[in-house]
């Protein structure tokens, strides 16, 4: 290839004059120019080729073979280009890639430029963007930096497979007009339409988007729904890019038997952390929960919820999360969500290799039917400092711990508590191979409670007034892992024994608001209190004693543990009947899971009754499968025969099933349903007659790399209110770089 330069032979010297004029030669300045001619560096074109030829007759310039053209960021590759001086056109064919400064490249049969290489006319076109997405077109012309297209398509989608072998886009944009400016990075078409499979089926006038992943502003495809609380529902959306930080989703949800709805999200990514609100708003008709038949009044109604998360540097952070509803129904009734309550919190935290503070609070919405909303609890503040010391005299560890709690109710109990902590642990191995660890701890409590008699369980309650506790603790816990082969892999063996002695100078006569759903199983066993939270502290001398065997294979693995309980005092236990740990000796619970690669994983934990082995906790969940096909099921029985005063502890039984069985490359088929199995013998008080379906869900989905299709039906059983049960059948289409 021969670089055109200023130290052409001199039988050239003309040519490349000629050259300098429109292209402006590499190294083309010369001390012999005159200043006034000298071309600036930013406006010369770098150009090469095999051979050049200059017809004087037609006063033309035709470049040979490679040529390849720059300036001021674009550049122009063909087999041959023609610059004819009179007109000051440029002509280029064979192979022509065109490739502008924001990295778009044009393909064509032809292209006709101007001199400074950025307008031209382009045909049989085809531009590729910088994010890989294409548009084809008859014709191309490009002026003043932007392109325009006539007869022309668009498609985000890959038009090759795995083989390599040419496909079909399952989706594009066909277009009379198509006006692309790179400096905006926005696409924006004139009669256009989309073709799902090569089939006409949405028409979009005024349609634009941005051409790259970055979100840029317009409106969104609109989301399809039907549902018996609502009937019809449109939703379209505006997307508005306020900032490279900020944006903002406004959305109108059109129904066909109920009012309509307005939404709003706002995100912002600052600095220091990121936020984002939600609004839902609504004029809409509100039926109560406690009213059975009752006509409802068209009132306001909506929904709030906002969370957000701030780390001021490499110790201090701050979040906080907020949920608030009008009622209790608003949220299922618009299927926004199907939690039961909505829990706000506030949190500020220091943490460092060896310390730890946090202020803490917290306010819980309840939405379920019969709860009593000045019944719940509102935290504030919950402060919590911890340090941790290197023993200097035995080398263990020792964790100082200072905290405090206001509970606050509307109606009902108020509590006050305060703590301090202190606790030491050591981890020894000893020459055998065991492995022992000691903790010893002590606690000093102060309480303060009023409005006790309105706490509906006499057992939470405590005494009203100051009281105050000291607790001592301390426990030695031993293992003792055999490691050999077994299988075809290795198995470790490890035996377990744990002595714990407890001494609390009272319990009951503290409130208990954090320790109340307890029940032994394998995660708590070989816990110092078994009691969940602060409130309780299990006393009295005990043994555990357990078993963990574990098999690791090269594709499966196996983990199995059990154990058991027994206390050495005759003092009454302050467990509840039926939590498994309220006699001397303990119900026997364990746990056990299979794997095998990452295609089957079976997890099951139990608990046996100790005097008949009858199943008290019977917990199964599932998974076989790829990812692509698997089947999940989930079974839980919880037969402690507690009875109802115990609302924390009520027994239940139920199962979920869930799959998804891949049809095709694209296509699957998905589907999950959750049956309350709980009878009258479990829970007097349950509702289901031992086979209560709760919701049922079906679907049809196709997702490639550019598309997404969903069709589902879901039907509810249980009826709230104005969210009366039904079915609900929601159609979703997500085009890849489209319509944000």
């Amino acid at each position: 290839m021969a670089i055109l330069s200023s130290r052409l032979p001199s039988p050239a010297s003309a040519l490349c004059a000629t050259l300098l004029m429109a292209f402006g030669c590499v190294g083309a300045a010369s001390a012999q120019q005159p200043e006034s001619t000298q071309t600036k560096a930013d406006e010369e074109i770098s150009f090469s080729a095999d051979s050049l030829e200059y017809e004087f007759a037609t006063d033309s310039v035709k470049a040979i073979g490679n040529v390849i053209a720059r300036r001021e960021g674009y550049t122009l590759r063909a087999d041959s280009i023609v610059w004819d001086r009179r007109t000051g056109k440029v002509v280029a064919s064979g192979n022509i890639r065109s490739v502008g400064p924001e990295g778009d490249v044009a393909y064509g049969d032809s292209i006709e430029v101007t001199e400074s290489l950025r307008d031209g006319i382009i045909e049989n076109m085809l531009l590729v963007l910088n994010d890989g997405s294409r548009l084809a077109a008859n014709k191309g012309t490009r002026a003043d930096g932007k392109v325009t297209l006539e007869g022309a398509a668009y498609t985000p989608c890959a038009v090759e497979g795995p083989d390599g072998c040419p496909k079909d886009p399952s989706w594009q944009v066909k277009a009379v007009k198509v006006v692309y400016d790179p400096v905006k990075k926005r696409v924006k078409y004139e009669g256009a339409r989309i073709e799902l499979f090569g089939l006409p089926v949405i028409p979009l006038p005024g349609l634009s988007h941005p051409a790259e992943t970055a979100a840029g502003s317009g409106f969104l495809v609109p989301n399809l729904r039907f549902s018996r609380n609502n009937g019809v529902e449109i939703e379209q959306g505006y997307y508005w890019r306020l900032s490279e930080n900020r944006d903002l989703l406004l959305s109108a949800h059109v129904f066909s038997d109920v009012a309509p709805m307005a939404q709003a999200r706002f995100r912002a990514l600052e600095d220091k952390g990121a936020f984002q609100i939600t609004g839902y708003a609504t004029y809409s008709q509100k039926v109560s929960t406690s009213t059975t038949g009752a006509v409802g009044q068209n009132v306001f109604r909506g929904y709030l919820d906002g969370a957000g998360k701030f780390q001021f540097n490499e110790n201090w952070s701050a979040s906080a999360s907020m949920r608030l509803a009008t009622d209790r129904t608003f949220l299922r009734r618009y299927d926004i969500s199907r939690d039961d309550r909505l829990r706000n919190n506030i949190n500020v935290e220091r943490i460092d290799a060896n310390s730890y503070f946090s202020f803490n609070g917290w306010g819980v919405q309840t939405l379920r039917t019969g709860d009593n909303q000045a019944l719940q609890p509102i935290a504030l503040p919950e402060i919590d400092y911890r340090l941790r010391l290197t023993d200097p005299l035995l080398g263990g560890k020792v964790q100082l711990q200072a905290n405090s709690l206001l509970i606050g109710r509307t109606a009902g109990q108020d509590t006050r508590r305060a703590f301090a902590l202190g606790r030491w642990d050591l981890r020894t191995l000893t020459g055998l191979g065991q492995e022992v660890n000691f903790t010893v701890l002590g606690r000093g409590d102060v309480y303060h409670s009023d409005e006790n008699l309105t706490t509906i369980t006499p057992i939470y309650r405590g005494e009203s007034g100051w009281q105050g506790r000291a607790i001592a603790a301390a426990a030695v816990d031993m293992r003792w892992p055999f490691v050999g082969e077994a299988f075809g892999g290795t198995q470790i063996l490890t035996p377990r024994v744990q002595l714990v002695g407890a001494y609390t100078s009272s319990n009951l006569r503290m409130p208990n608001e954090d320790a109340r759903a307890v029940d032994l199983e394998d995660s708590n066993l070989f816990a110092l209190n078994r009691f969940p939270g602060y409130d309780r502290i299990e006393d009295n001398l005990r043994v555990t004693y357990g078993l963990d065997w574990s098999v690791k294979g090269k594709q499966t693995s196996f983990d199995f543990n059990i154990g058991q309980s027994y206390r050495l005092s005759n003092q009454a236990s302050l467990f509840p009947d039926g939590t498994g740990i309220t006699d001397k000796l303990s119900d026997i619970v364990g746990r056990s899971e299979f794997r095998f690669r990452d295609f089957v994983k079976l997890t099951h934990r139990f608990r046996l009754d100790k005097d008949n082995f009858a199943i008290r906790r019977n917990e199964v969940d599932a998974t076989v499968g790829s990812r692509s096909t698997y089947v999940q099921v989930g079974y839980l029985r919880l037969n402690r025969d507690i009875g109802p005063t115990l609302e924390d502890l009520a027994d239940r039984e139920e199962v979920r099933l869930a799959g998804r069985l891949r049809l095709a490359r694209y296509w699957s088929l998905f589907g999950s349903t959750i049956i309350d199995l709980t009878d009258k013998n479990e829970d007097p008080l349950a509702i289901s007659d031992g086979f209560e379906a709760i919701r049922h869900r079906l679907g049809l989905a196709y997702d490639d790399d550019c598309l997404s299709i969903a069709v589902t039906w879901r039907r509810d059983y249980q009826p709230t209110g104005d969210a009366r049960r039904g079915n609900t059948f929601l159609f979703r289409l997500e085009f890849k770089n489209l319509g944000v």
